[in-house]
């Protein structure tokens, strides 16, 4: 069938829409070419960006972003409420890893959202599979028991005490249904400190670790349970000794034992030769035992930004590494010989490799430590395949390996400021290597040429300290809300000193140990550390710890988002890290701050702080340093307002008062109300040992108390009522707020805030919300029933 033959179209006789569709393409309306000009810049730019995706493939930097996405995912899981399900996370990552491989390498779009999702699961799935493999039994309330159990490890502090790592044997008067396998004790006296693999017992008070001071501050339970730490506490006396464990060890136990017991020894050693605080900081930075060193020189290394030197970390092992590398590579070149003959820079690569892993072994296994370990073994392992040391891909394999060994690593401020830094660092150097001598200064004055290494020199080393300085700020706010504002100028003073003094001389000092020839090394080692010492002082004396307080979780997230883009890309995709970094610092200043609590109050009900314009009113005169700092720093405040403190009458009067009879509570009672009448709006008034009444501007009255016999009828009298009591009940039935030792076990230090309209009005925020976290569970653990009160 012959088809018809078309037809000649009048385009004066189509629809109007379409005849106007006509017209414009030969009058073009005025808003036409703008629309033109911006579709055009819109396909520039996807151009450009395109362009820069395969420049970030040539060059195998997707593969940087593995370890980003496998902490992610960790991070998710460990910051849930509530635990995900391990089944449906490995059939999540069984479909996507399936996908992954259907898709094919021809569909990259489809892919890369595919891998990026699979390592994100994977990332949680390993969280899930540390956490069920750590299995740490966590004491559920403080007791008072005889422990007996094996010293594993110990270590001095500042005062003389020594503090035992002890594995649990047994418990008893009273014997603990819940026994933690591993406990921390510190011997209050003084003398010689038991032997490891001694078998002690001693009565002592137990506590489990604590939770978060505050909302997002660091939480000691969840570093306790991955270090498999159990509880905490003393000894009361000196404990007995029962003689040596003469049991069976498995290999692993006999070998950690008998590098337990070395590491000792040679912290022992340092600090006999080089005494105080010189010794304790030699010790710390060759052994990790940190807690010799006293409390004053410790702040003015914190204020001064020099703590990072103290820990065995990334610094340390890479002065090692490269002491050793450099010093063996340029002692074979001696011989023209030998370098023609044999591979020189593995030869020497293999030395340093063996001098870290010696390092690593006598470090006390801290986690700073093996991260750092891990990244030097495989920075060293790239020079025997000819393959760059110091690059992102090295930095982003050993972060891969950390997160398959302990994923928990990636909530620690330790993971995240040493990676940060090296990050920085490894791109800066990449940055630094494409220089070409020419843009040196002075490179084209004759004269000046002899000063170049000097000025490379000078220059690396400020670059360095600046690069590590400014990495680190955002994870040091994160975590500690405050930054050292003088840490440039100490570390551009310090850092010679370590890299070209302390170093070499405690490398050398290590090496001669064992013949006894070590007193000079250390004499030159103890020297560098003075002067580390004395520069911290000074730069202390400055008062230039900046402290900012908390700043809110997405802002952190999207500037370590923004940092993590910056280091990460190589081309023009990274100055959108920048654009977002400077994009959410716009909106955290453009939005309101986020008004602080009225009242906080600790997880244990026995202190707790009322905010002013004048400063942080608390119901101690001596609160607990450790948690008050941690309020001041966060909150922010600076002055401390300590309670007044009224005489406690005779008939109440005694060690005793939290038995009082019917007669005393009475009395209590009455004196209660007189106490009321007069309450202040910015500080407690407190009865020692009774109660602290405070009134609010909203009028809103708090009552504490740790007598229960008095908690009735501070519910009559206040509306907020605390109590460290473990009460069954927890509301009281006039209709106040009761923050009682058994409600803050469950929900952690809480944070309050009144509504000045009503006075039993307020907002609550808890420091975390009881699931079944294998970290919290202990604290819904009832030790009469034996059950989990979920």
């Amino acid at each position: 069938m012959r088809k018809p033959a078309p037809q000649s179209v009048d385009f004066d006789l189509l629809p109007t829409a379409v005849g106007r569709e006509r017209d414009d393409a030969v009058h073009p309306a005025p808003h036409a070419e703008n629309w033109r000009a911006f579709y055009g810049l819109i396909a520039k730019w996807r151009l450009a960006v395109h362009a820069a995706i395969e420049e970030e493939g040539a060059f195998g930097h997707p593969f940087y972003w593995a370890p980003v996405f496998l902490g992610a995912g960790a991070a998710a899981w460990f910051a849930s409420p509530t635990t995900p399900s391990q089944t449906y996370l490995i059939v999540l990552v069984g479909i996507l890893s399936a996908a992954w491989l259907i898709a094919g390498p021809s569909r990259l779009k489809l892919r890369a959202p595919i891998a990026v999702l699979a390592l994100i699961a994977t990332g949680a799935l390993l969280a899930a599979w540390e956490t069920q493999r750590a299995g740490t039994v966590i004491l559920d309330s403080s007791v008072t028991t005889t422990v007996t159990g094996m010293v594993t490890e110990r270590e001095a502090d500042a005062n003389g005490r020594w503090r035992y790592t002890i594995q649990v044997a047994a418990t008893e008067n009273p014997a603990l249904e819940r026994a933690p396998d591993i406990v921390k004790l510190t011997g209050l006296g003084k003398g010689e400190p038991f032997a490891l693999g001694e078998i002690i017992e001693g009565r002592a008070r137990l506590s489990p670790p604590s939770g978060p001071a505050l909302v997002g501050l660091n939480d000691f339970a969840f570093s306790a349970y991955f270090e498999g730490t159990g509880a905490i506490g003393f000894f009361y006396g000196r404990p007995l000794t029962l003689g040596m464990w003469d049991g069976d060890t498995d290999v692993v136990e006999a070998v950690t034992g008998r590098l337990n017991a070395l590491r000792g020894q040679i912290s022992e050693h340092i600090r006999s030769v080089l005494p105080g605080d010189t010794g304790a900081f030699a010790a710390s930075m060759v052994t990790d035992d940190r807690r010799a060193m006293s409390r004053e020189t410790a702040e003015a290394l914190r204020l001064a930004g020099l703590t990072h030197i103290i820990a065995i970390s990334g610094l340390n092992m890479a002065l090692a590494a490269g002491i050793f590398f450099i010093g063996i590579r340029a002692l074979l070149s001696l011989n023209q010989e030998v370098t023609h003959r044999y591979p020189v820079k593995k030869v020497a690569a293999a030395g340093a490799l063996l001098t870290v892993t010696g390092y690593y072994l006598i470090s006390g296994f801290a986690v700073s430590a093996e991260r750092a370990y891990i990244m030097m073994a495989i920075m060293l392992t790239a020079v025997f395949f000819g393959r760059p040391s110091i690059s992102l891909r090295n930095v982003a394999l050993s972060a891969i390996v950390i997160l398959i060994l302990s994923p928990s690593a990636v909530m620690g401020p330790g993971f995240q400021m040493s990676y940060a830094a090296t990050l920085a660092l490894v791109a800066g150097y990449s940055l630094w290597q494409r220089r070409q001598a020419r843009d040196l200064p002075f490179a084209g004055i004759p004269f000046m040429k002899p000063a170049l290494p000097v000025w490379v020199f000078m220059s690396g080393v400020f670059m360095t300290s600046l690069i590590g300085g400014f990495s680190t700020a955002l994870f040091s706010i994160e975590h500690f809300h405050r930054i050292a504002t003088w840490g440039l100028p100490a570390n551009l003073l310090a850092m010679p000193i370590i890299s070209f003094i302390v170093m070499p001389a405690g490398l050398l000092a290590l090496i001669l140990m064992p013949l006894g020839l070590d007193w000079l090394p250390l004499q030159i080692m103890g020297l560098g550390l003075d002067l580390v010492i004395a520069i911290a002082k000074w730069i202390a004396s400055f008062e230039g710890d900046a402290v900012v307080g908390r700043i809110p979780g997405w802002l952190f997230v999207g500037l370590t988002i923004a940092f993590v883009i910056l280091a990460i890309m190589r081309s023009k995709l990274r100055y959108a890290g920048a654009g977002l970094a400077i994009t959410l610092m716009l909106l955290y200043l453009a939005l309101p701050a986020r008004p602080k609590p009225d009242l906080v109050i600790y997880e244990d009900g026995t202190l707790a702080g009322l905010l002013s314009d004048k400063g942080i009113a608390t119901t101690r005169t001596r609160p607990t340093a450790f948690i008050l700092e941690q309020w001041q720093r966060a909150l922010p405040v600076d002055q401390h307002l300590q309670p007044v403190m009224n005489a406690v009458p005779g008939d109440l009067a005694g060690k005793e008062r939290w038995r009082l009879d019917p007669e005393q509570l009475a009395s209590a009672r009455k004196l209660m109300k007189a106490d009321l009448v007069k309450a202040s709006s910015d500080r407690f008034t407190c009865r020692n040992g009774l109660w602290c009444i405070a009134r609010v501007k909203s009028g809103a009255v708090i009552l504490q108390t740790d007598i229960s016999g008095l908690v009735g009828s501070a519910c009559d009298m206040a509306d907020i009522v605390i109590t460290g009591a473990r009460l069954k009940w927890t509301e009281c039935r006039s209709g106040a707020k009761m923050f009682s030792g058994t409600s803050l076990r469950r929900t952690g230090s809480v944070e309050i805030w009144f509504d000045p309209a009503n006075s039993r009005k307020i907002r609550v925020i808890s420091a975390f919300g009881i699931g079944e976290r294998s970290w919290y569970t202990h604290r819904v653990y009832d030790w009469r029933s034996g059950q989990y009160a979920y």
